[in-house]
C-alpha cells in the first residue's frame, strides 16, 4: 500500500534520514517512535506530500486512499460537529461544499462514532467554533472513522481524549479494515493495537515485530548483541592500528603496516550504539510526613450555574494513597481535582486538610507559573531542597532537556516543554499531595517513564486524572468512578475497577451494596426479620441416611473453609514477603555504596519494580480472598 524508498533528510547539517526504506501492507498496524526530534512527524510530513524528501521515492497503491490526523487541529469556520463528522467541511477546506451529499447511513454513523467520542447528542448541531481545540479534534478523528480511509496516519491520537472515549476508540480501531502508523506516547494504547514497530534511530528506520512490550525486549537483545559487535571491532581496530603505529616506520614491515591501515579503512564501520532511554539512577527528593487523614470534603455543594455538578458530597483520601479519578467527559473529575486543589471554592459545605499536609496541584495551566526571563536550568534550580547543579541536570535530562538545552530561555519553549518542565520543578520540591491532571499530555514515552519512576518514589498521597492506561496500572491503587455527581470507591487497582464494573454489567450484583458505600460511610443496620423454618432437606430419606448426609455435607464446608483460610494465610503471607522485600532493596538504592557498582542501581531497580508490581497485582487478589471467606464462614455460622 505504501513504500517508501532510500529516502533521505537532513536540517541544517542534522541528518533525520539516511536511505531508509519502509513498506506498509494493508493488514499492517505500526507505531512509529523514537526520542523527540528524531523526525517522527518529519515522515509524516513527507509521506503526505507536505515536506520533500531530499531524495528518495514515496510511492502508493494505485486507488490508496490516505487519512491524516494532525496533533494540532485546522482553524475552522461556521461549520457544525455533524458537519465535518460526515465530511461535509474537510479540515483542508474550512467552507461547507454545497454539493457534497450525505446519505442517512454515512450520518448515522457519524453519529455513533461521536458518541463513542464522548460528543452528547445536542452538541452534534453546534458550531465546531464554539468548542474547544481538544473537541474539535475529536470531530476530525471521527470524520477519519467515518471515510475509513485505506491508510490511516495518527499523530498522537490520544492526546485530546477521556478514558473513556480512549477505550471506545480503541476497541473501534481493533477491527479497523485498512492499514494504521502511528505516533503515541501511550504504551498500554500500542500494546493493544500494534503488530509492529519502527524506530527512528541514528537516522535509520530499524522494524520489530509484536507490540511495544516486545519491540522493548527485542531492542535490549539486539543493543547487547549490537554492543558485543562493536566492542569485537574496536578491540580488532586498535589492535590493527597499534601494529601500523609501531611497524610503519620500519622499511621491513612498512608494507604490512600499510596492509593493517587498508584493512581498517575497508571495514563497514558498527556506530557505537547509543541508548537514549537508559535507566534513571537517582533518588527525588521527598515530602514531609504527612498525618493518616490527607483531606476531606464533607457535604459540598458546586456548580458552574443552575444545575450543580455536585450535590451534597462526601469525599476523603489518607496517606499513600494513590486515587485515579475516572468517569465519561464532562462528568467533573476535574472539577472534583479542583475543589480537592482549592481552586474552586465549594458553594455550601466544608473543606478540610489533615495534619501538616501541603497540597499542589499540577494543571494544563501551570506553566504559566514559569517565568520567562530565567533559563532552563535557572527555573529548575530555584528550589528550596537541597541539590546540586549535577543533580537537577540529571533530572532535566530525564525530561529531555540535555546538553545545551538547559540554557535556553524558558520564553522560547514549546508547549510541551514548559509542561515538562513544570513537572521537573514540581519533582524537586514535592507536596506531600499531589493533585495531577493529565500529567502525561505532552510527553513522549521516555518522559513517561521518568514521570512514572519519581512518582513511584513519592512518599506522599496523589490523586490523578489520566487516559493513559499504562500509567495508571502502575501507579493507582484505588479507583474512584465519577459520573453523574455520585463517586464509586474500587479499593484496588486499575484491573481491580474493570473486573468488578465488568460483573456488576454481566448482573452480577454480589457485594454490590457495601462495595458502593462511600468511605466512612456507615453500613445499612441488618433488617430485623423472623427467621424462617428451615424445611426439611431430605424429605423421605431415611434418619441414618440424613446423618450420613449432614456428615458428608459438614466435611465439606469443613474443607471449603480450611481451603479459603489457607488460601488468604498464602496471599498475607506472600504480601509480608513482597513488602520486606521493597524495603529491603529501597534501602540498597538508598545506599550509595550501591552505585560504585556498574550496573548494580539498574538491575535493583528493575526487581523493585517487579515487586511493586507483584505487590499491585497480590491486593486485589487477598481481597477477593478475604470477600470468599466471609462468604463461606458465614454459611458455616
Amino acid at each position: 500500500m505504501l513504500t517508501l524508498s532510500d529516502i533521505s533528510k537532513a536540517y541544517g547539517g542534522r541528518t533525520l534520514f539516511e536511505d531508509v526504506t519502509l513498506t506498509l501492507t494493508r493488514e499492517d498496524r505500526v507505531g512509529l517512535v523514537g526520542p523527540n526530534g528524531a523526525g517522527k512527524t518529519t515522515l509524516f510530513n513527507i509521506i503526505l506530500g507536505q515536506e520533500p524528501a531530499d531524495s528518495g521515492r514515496v510511492e502508493f497503491q494505485r486507488g490508496a486512499t490516505l487519512g491524516h490526523l494532525a496533533q494540532e487541529s485546522a482553524p475552522v469556520g461556521e461549520e457544525t460537529v455533524i458537519e465535518i463528522a460526515t465530511g461535509v467541511a474537510h479540515a483542508l477546506h474550512p467552507d461547507p461544499d454545497p454539493h457534497h451529499h450525505v446519505d442517512g447511513h454515512t450520518t448515522a454513523k457519524a453519529k455513533q462514532i461521536l458518541s463513542g467520542l464522548s460528543f452528547r447528542e445536542r452538541d452534534f448541531e453546534r458550531p465546531a467554533r464554539e468548542m474547544s481545540g481538544g473537541w474539535v479534534m475529536r470531530a476530525h478523528l471521527a470524520r477519519l472513522l467515518v471515510q475509513e480511509p485505506d491508510l490511516l496516519l495518527l499523530d498522537e491520537p490520544t492526546n485530546h481524549l477521556d478514558l473513556d472515549a480512549l477505550l471506545w476508540f480503541q476497541d473501534y480501531l481493533k477491527s479497523y479494515p485498512g492499514a494504521i502508523l502511528m505516533i503515541s506516547h501511550d504504551r498500554e494504547f500500542l500494546n493493544q493495537l500494534i503488530t509492529g514497530i519502527v524506530e527512528i534511530r541514528q537516522s535509520r528506520l530499524l522494524r520489530y515485530r509484536g507490540n511495544y512490550d516486545d519491540y522493548l525486549e527485542q531492542r535490549e537483545a539486539n543493543e547487547a548483541q549490537l554492543l558485543a559487535a562493536y566492542n569485537n571491532q574496536q578491540r580488532e581496530i586498535n589492535r590493527l592500528q597499534t601494529f601500523a603505529d609501531r611497524f610503519r616506520a620500519k622499511a621491513t614491515k612498512a608494507a604490512q603496516a600499510q596492509s593493517k591501515l587498508k584493512q581498517i579503512e575497508r571495514m563497514e564501520k558498527i556506530e557505537a550504539p547509543q541508548n537514549a532511554d537508559a535507566t534513571v539512577e537517582f533518588r527525588f527528593p521527598q515530602p514531609a510526613r504527612s498525618g493518616q487523614r490527607v483531606i476531606k470534603l464533607e457535604r459540598v455543594r458546586f456548580g458552574y450555574g443552575p444545575a450543580p455538578v455536585y450535590e451534597s458530597l462526601d469525599f476523603e483520601a489518607e496517606r499513600d494513597q494513590r486515587i485515579v479519578l475516572v468517569g465519561p467527559n464532562g462528568a467533573g473529575k476535574s472539577t472534583l481535582l479542583k475543589l480537592l486543589a482549592g481552586v474552586l471554592t465549594p458553594q455550601a459545605g466544608t473543606h478540610a486538610l489533615g495534619h501538616n499536609v501541603k497540597a499542589g496541584y499540577f494543571s494544563q495551566y501551570r506553566t504559566e507559573t514559569l517565568r520567562p526571563a530565567l533559563t532552563v536550568l535557572e527555573e529548575a534550580f530555584d528550589t528550596p531542597q537541597r541539590v546540586t547543579e549535577t543533580f537537577v541536570r540529571s533530572v532535566l535530562g530525564s525530561f529531555l532537556f540535555r546538553g545545551d538545552d538547559v540554557f535556553k530561555k524558558v520564553s522560547v519553549l514549546s508547549g510541551g516543554e514548559k509542561s515538562r518542565l513544570a513537572l521537573v520543578r514540581l519533582l524537586l520540591d514535592p507536596p506531600n499531595l499531589l493533585l495531577m491532571d493529565e500529567p502525561t499530555t505532552h510527553l513522549d514515552l521516555s518522559s513517561v517513564d521518568a514521570l512514572l519512576y519519581a512518582l513511584d518514589q513519592f512518599a506522599g498521597t496523589l490523586i490523578f486524572i489520566s487516559h493513559d492506561v499504562y500509567f495508571i496500572r502502575s501507579l493507582a491503587n484505588h479507583v474512584v468512578h465519577v459520573q453523574d455527581g455520585a463517586l464509586k470507591h474500587y479499593s484496588g487497582g486499575y484491573q481491580y475497577f474493570l473486573d468488578k464494573t465488568a460483573k456488576l454489567r454481566a448482573g452480577d450484583t454480589s457485594g454490590r451494596d457495601a462495595f458502593f458505600r462511600l468511605p466512612n460511610a456507615p453500613a445499612p443496620a441488618p433488617a430485623k426479620v423472623r427467621a424462617p423454618v428451615a424445611p426439611d432437606p431430605y424429605p423421605g430419606v431415611p434418619r441414618k441416611e440424613q446423618k450420613r448426609r449432614e456428615a458428608e455435607a459438614r466435611q465439606t464446608r469443613s474443607r471449603e473453609l480450611k481451603a479459603a483460610r489457607q488460601r488468604v494465610h498464602e496471599l498475607e503471607k506472600a504480601i509480608q514477603q513482597a513488602e520486606t522485600r521493597q524495603h529491603e532493596l529501597t534501602a540498597i538504592l538508598e545506599d550509595a555504596a550501591t552505585y560504585q557498582e556498574p550496573g548494580r542501581a539498574v538491575a535493583v531497580n528493575r526487581e523493585l519494580q517487579g515487586v511493586v508490581d507483584h505487590l499491585h497485582g497480590l491486593t486485589p487478589e487477598w481481597e477477593a480472598a478475604a470477600t470468599a471467606l466471609a462468604a463461606v464462614e458465614a454459611a458455616e455460622a
